[in-house]
């Protein structure tokens, strides 16, 4: 890492202020270390209720709608950056996940709200990113990407309906707010990298090429339950039997069908009824995979669907499958990342173009405006855990290039 981010000038970010609001957040589900702010939560609804507050004292027209949008809008211009993230976390999470994007947001505005000669600065911190009840639910519906029968079907986990959790939050019947093209010129979010390459390679500011599609895969085993102990081996319709040897051959197809970019996992497991003495009548499995190319997760599709047709009735167990969740891959504004890159140089940070393996916020807009995303080195790239950190010379050092990309849109009035 550089040990300077170059030298202040007038007008410059307070990145005091950057590092003393992500304290404040901190305060809405903080506990016992790990962040517990989850979508529509009591804590998610109290820190909303706080960044309105920034957001109007700003002088920004004030918006939280039916899904959790929350949007600050400049009531002097008509077209405008639109700037943020989400600030809602995962049970159990960290302090910088969503918080450090919005942040960046807040504290650019507050910097540059008389700087644009024709543009004026947005900001938003949309609901519900990381799929409480589904997977960035605030932007996919300010994009347009979500109907409301999506949303009369969206459940949590423990099977709570957003629908009731909407109305517990004092949200129903509220209007959702939509993504206006005519008028936001571009969208840039910062966020912290959630993973090590950064730290690794010694790089302050990590420019996101692509964010990978995401799809997931359900895989269900139906045989018979039989005692255990009575039941031959051969005679068996053993569906956690039948799953494992399905789960072996996924991992065992799929490297020869991916990218060097490709990425996938098993991570849920189920088996009934669970009991050491019973064999298994059901089993299911949840597959995972991503990748910034659309035709390479279709082969992967393809293939693990190939073997769900060809395990199909093997020792007498019935596979199917259902697709479970679907994330496009998007590719980021090439003028606006170099923006990026001459904003880092700007003030004396490395910079260098990755992909983001994680989905964001950033890839529901993309489609409909300029969008780009910055990201700043995560601590042994721990995220999704209490463990999540980010030096405070790397949080100020993001600021200053965000920033500073802000400041080169509005002087030239969008994107050059």
């Amino acid at each position: 890492m550089l040990a300077s981010s170059g030298p202040a000038r007038a007008g410059d970010i307070d990145t005091d202020r950057v590092i003393a609001n992500l304290r404040a957040l901190n305060r809405f589900g903080e506990r016992e270390g790990g962040m517990w702010r989850t979508a529509l939560s009591e804590a998610d609804m109290a820190c909303r209720a706080w960044l309105a507050g920034e957001f109007e004292a700003l002088g920004l027209s004030v918006t939280l709608d039916g899904v959790g949008n929350l949007v600050g809008r400049d009531p002097r211009a008509a077209r405008a950056v639109l700037l943020g993230s989400h600030s809602d976390s995962v049970p159990n999470g960290g302090w910088l996940d969503g918080a450090l994007g919005v942040v960046y947001a807040l504290e650019t505005a507050r910097t540059l709200r008389d700087a644009g000669r024709e543009l004026g600065i947005d900001v938003v911190s949309f609901g519900d990113e990381e799929g409480a009840f589904l997977g960035c639910l605030g932007s996919a519906s300010f994009a347009g990407r979500l109907t409301d029968v999506d949303l009369d079907a969206a459940k949590s986990r423990d099977d709570v309906r957003f629908r009731d959790a909407q109305a517990a939050a004092g949200l129903a019947g509220r209007a959702r707010l939509s993504l206006d093209p005519g008028r936001t010129v571009a969208y840039l979010e910062a966020h912290i990298e959630q993973g090590p390459r950064l730290e690794a390679t010694g790089v302050d500011i990590g420019i996101v090429e692509g964010i990978v599609g995401l799809r997931r895969q359900v895989v269900r085993f139906a045989g018979r339950a039989d005692h255990a102990g009575t039941t031959p081996m051969a005679m068996r319709r053993d569906a956690a039997q039948a799953m494992f040897a399905f789960a072996a051959a996924v991992l065992a197809e799929l490297p020869a069908l991916a990218s060097p970019r490709s990425v996938w996992n098993i991570g849920i497991v189920r088996v009934g009824p669970g009991a050491g003495n019973i064999v298994p009548s059901s089993a299911e499995i949840m597959i995972e995979y991503r990748d910034t190319d659309e035709a390479v997760l279709d082969r992967m599709g393809a293939a693990i669907l190939d073997l769900v047709a060809r395990s199909n009735g093997e020792g007498g167990v019935g596979v199917t499958a259902e697709a479970a969740g679907l994330l496009r891959p998007a590719l980021m504004d090439r003028r606006l990342m170099r923006t990026i890159a001459e904003a880092a140089a700007t003030v004396g940070a490395s910079s260098v173009e990755m992909p983001s393996g994680a989905g964001h916020d950033a890839q529901n807009l993309a489609a409909d405006v300029p969008t780009a995303m910055l990201f700043v080195p995560s601590i042994d790239g721990r995220s999704h855990d209490p463990a999540e950190n980010t030096s405070d010379a790397d949080i100020r050092r993001g600021a200053r290039v965000y920033c500073e990309t802000v400041r080169r849109i509005l002087a030239a009035g969008g994107i050059a």
